[in-house]
């Protein structure tokens, strides 16, 4: 009788949408600041990954593994903080190369240049966003850096508001950056060096950060057909990425 009554609560209960007790998932909070993302390609990069962050404090730990990158050539990336939080999908259209996405065409969805993921010791804000002598170079890397953000950006990145963005596709396959097509970030460049390659979601982790040291890999401008212009425009291509994130997002709510 007892079993009979308690399957009707928890049945009744089910219909009419009552929680019986909270599970482990939502009881616990991330108080250790650990997260994790799996990156999956976007413009048909071929490129994936896995990034671990840890927040401690105003000090974010992370790591990322990435490859399926081009080959001989530096790779931006960055944690994008101030959209949907989300990843835009891989078959996404855009206003790049034959419909290619473009930086500015899903900033809506993972925001602006928050923090960049640059190897010591290069700076770590929006301003370095193309900081190319420091950004990790060739197919597959792995980095490893310990950055101190303020307050506001680390409880967004331990919250989960944080998507990790890796930039640089080959789309006509020649091997490097080039193409007719310019950066929507600055003329000056070809929009290769600058279209996303691989989005990751940063949420509360699901195993645990690696341990131990790792390289963070070498970065140069071999692979870019006009590297003198990439090294130049890097303070207005920084202004572009941090900024362009919020001038797409505030558009779009004014469009609502």
């Amino acid at each position: 009788m007892r079993t009979t009554r308690i399957a009707g609560i928890a049945a009744t209960a089910m219909l009419v949408g009552l929680p019986l007790a909270a599970g482990p998932a939502s009881a616990q909070a991330n108080e250790g600041g650990e997260l994790t993302a799996q990156l999956s390609q976007l413009n048909d990069s071929g490129a994936s990954g896995t990034a671990w962050a840890k927040v401690d404090g105003n000090q974010v730990e992370i790591k990322l593994e990435t490859q399926g990158l081009l080959a001989d050539a530096p790779h931006a990336q960055h944690i994008h903080i101030g959209g949907q939080n989300v990843c835009p999908t891989n078959d996404q259209k855009g206003k790049g190369f034959e419909g290619a996405l473009q930086t500015s065409d899903a900033a809506d969805q993972y925001g602006a240049v928050k923090v960049s993921l640059t190897k010591e010791p290069g700076k770590t804000d929006d301003s370095a966003a193309l900081d190319v002598a420091n950004f990790p170079k060739g197919s597959e890397s792995t980095y490893s850096r310990t950055i101190t953000v303020d307050d506001e950006m680390a409880k967004q990145i331990a919250d989960g508001d944080g998507v990790v963005v890796v930039h640089g596709v080959d789309h006509d396959g020649s091997g490097k950056y080039d193409g007719d097509t310019k950066s929507d970030l600055d003329p000056s460049l070809p929009s290769e060096a600058t279209d996303p390659a691989a989005c990751g979601e940063l949420d509360v982790a699901q195993m645990n950060m690696p341990q131990g040291g790792v390289e963070t890999g070498g970065s140069d401008t071999a692979g870019m057909e006009y590297p003198a212009a990439i090294t130049l425009g890097a303070g207005a291509l920084a202004l572009g990425l941090g900024g362009v994130g919020f001038a797409a997002t505030r558009r779009m709510k004014t469009n609502r």
